[in-house]
C-alpha cells in the first residue's frame, strides 16, 4: 500500500481470520492505537499486529508498506520451530 505524507489509515482491528504483520518498504509511519503506544517505524521494520487490537497508521513521510496475512483458511501459515 502506498501512501502519501499525513495520509491515515483510521483506526480499526483484525480478526484471527484477517490478522497480519505489516513491513516498512519505504517511508516512515506512526503506528498507535489504545493499547499500543505510539511509536515510529522506518523501513526494515516489521510491525507484528495482534488480532482484537485497535490501531491506526499514520504515513509521517511519504512511503509504502506491505502486509503479510498471519493466518490461511484459519489456519497459522508457519509453525514455530520445536526442539532439534
Amino acid at each position: 500500500m502506498d501512501f502519501e505524507k499525513d495520509d491515515v489509515l483510521a483506526m480499526h482491528t483484525h480478526a484471527h481470520a484477517d490478522v497480519h504483520i505489516t513491513i516498512v518498504t519505504r517511508g516512515e509511519f506512526a503506528v498507535h492505537g489504545p493499547s499500543i503506544p505510539i511509536t515510529i517505524h522506518q523501513p526494515g521494520a516489521v510491525i507484528d499486529f495482534q488480532e482484537g487490537h485497535p490501531h491506526e497508521i499514520i504515513a509521517t513521510k511519504a512511503g509504502r508498506i506491505v502486509n503479510i496475512q498471519k493466518h490461511v483458511l484459519g489456519k497459522p501459515t508457519a509453525s514455530p520451530a520445536g526442539p532439534a
